[in-house]
């Protein structure tokens, strides 16, 4: 799919979304009602769960398909859900009343929802949405997208004026003297007041949420910005460590598993642990059996997502379970899906609370310095990678350099140093 025609479909699922989440609150609350995270009638959680599953999983069919696709937008509800309670202090749905829920946020007879309209959306209303986009002249459907994309840009930045907004006395801009600054003042209060009244009138039984104390004399307290940074790069680096020793005993020789060019660093598993770890540490004290089961469940579809993506990327398979029993496309199998269950127990009843500890020991000041630091280091040595493999994959497909980026690439990270870096690198059919 081309670029317009999967902004096409994010609008359009956004649209159907909004309908969809609108009758169903206007029959319940016998009053239409206006749902969505925005004003207009595009609730965006569907448009990114439909482009997450059509991006993702369109080649699988059956049961698996309408699994992932519950696993991928459960997640992005939930993922949305703490990101609402986050910035707005409120929390716009609760499934607590719901049995087989997840903090409120999600629920399984929502997820099997999810699944089902996923399946739909993969099997036919993707094709129908994409016959509909080359029925209208191109020239104009771009402009309309253009548009459309230009309104629920204006429509976002107007939704966040209620996060900022204080009072009457509490601008958004910097106060003026004169005329402009007391229209200022009336146009944010108007739009505050605004939003506010639809926020209550589509989600009536929105809860006010508190903010847990910040303890500013502690570095990385609780699980924040510099805690998770940190934990992506601790992750990244045993990752590393594990995968190379596991590839030791059992291929029986020593092998590259880094992701990157620079440095023994697995971002497959730093972006595991940083991610799981954000969303899933207020339930580090939940069963084993309990973490065991997302972590199965949320390992495979992340490793899934991992494997499509640099597939589609940078042209190259990087890991091919095929040969394995219990495997889906060669992408995940059932043995590393359990192993996922495994590491998530492990990681939260034993590593994360030492590890975190240690992080809370870190100077303030050195801390965010430290974090900062690697963050640079980690952006140069991830553009230098992805240089690497997209030159890489030009030179597969016999691309002459001709720019001064192609003719450094082929000088330092030539096919014998990359096949070194990336021993199981295939070549993409």
């Amino acid at each position: 799919m081309t670029g317009y025609q999967l902004i096409w479909l994010f609008l359009c699922y956004s649209f159907l979304g909004w309908m969809l989440e609108t009758v169903v609150a206007t029959l319940r609350q016998r009053h239409i009602t206006n749902r969505g995270l925005i004003n207009g009638p595009f609730c965006i959680i569907y448009g990114i769960s439909a482009l997450l599953i059509s991006f993702t999983v369109q080649e699988l069919t059956g049961f698996m398909l309408f699994l992932f696709a519950a696993v991928y937008a459960t997640a992005v509800e939930w993922i949305a859900g703490h990101l609402i309670e986050k910035i707005y202090h409120e929390r716009w749905w609760n499934y607590s009343d719901v049995k087989w829920n997840l903090g409120g946020y999600v629920c399984l007879p929502t997820s099997v929802l999810w699944g089902l309209l996923g399946f739909v959306a993969v099997k036919v209303g993707n094709q129908l949405l994409v016959d509909l986009f080359d029925i209208i002249p191109s020239v104009a459907m771009h402009l309309i997208i253009w548009i459309l994309i230009g309104l629920l840009m204006a429509d976002i930045l107007f939704s966040l004026i209620p996060i900022f907004y204080k009072g009457e006395g509490v601008e958004l801009v910097k106060e003026a003297d004169g005329k402009f600054s007391e229209i200022s003042k009336r146009l944010q209060h108007w739009i505050h007041t605004k939003m506010t009244k639809r926020i209550q009138k589509a989600y009536p039984k929105s809860e006010k949420v508190d903010n847990p104390e910040k303890k500013t004399d502690v570095f990385a307290y609780g699980c924040g910005f510099y805690k998770v940074v940190l934990l992506f790069f601790i992750g990244s680096f045993l990752g590393d460590v594990v995968e190379t020793i596991f590839c030791r005993l059992k291929a029986g020789v020593w092998m590259s598993r880094s992701s990157v060019v620079w440095g023994p660093f697995s971002i497959v598993w730093g972006l595991a642990i940083a991610v799981i770890t954000a969303m899933l540490v207020r339930y580090k004290d939940r069963s084993d059996g309990f973490l065991f089961t997302l972590g199965v469940f949320l390992g495979g579809a992340y490793e899934y997502l991992c494997s499509v993506f640099t597939e589609i990327v940078f042209g190259k398979v990087f890991w091919d379970y095929s040969d394995m029993p219990f495997n889906l496309g060669g992408r995940i199998n059932l043995l590393y899906c359990l192993f996922w269950g495994i590491a998530s127990v492990v990681w939260f009843k034993i590593i994360y609370v030492r590890i975190s500890d240690l992080i809370e020991k870190i100077p303030v000041k050195i801390g965010k310095i430290v974090t900062w630091t690697l963050i640079a280091f980690m952006a140069v040595n991830v553009t230098v990678t992805c240089m690497a493999l997209v030159r890489h994959d030009e030179r597969s497909h016999g691309v002459q350099a001709e720019s001064s980026w192609q003719i450094w690439m082929d000088e330092h990270y030539d096919d014998a140093r990359m096949a070194k870096i990336y021993p199981d690198a295939q070549q993409a059919n």
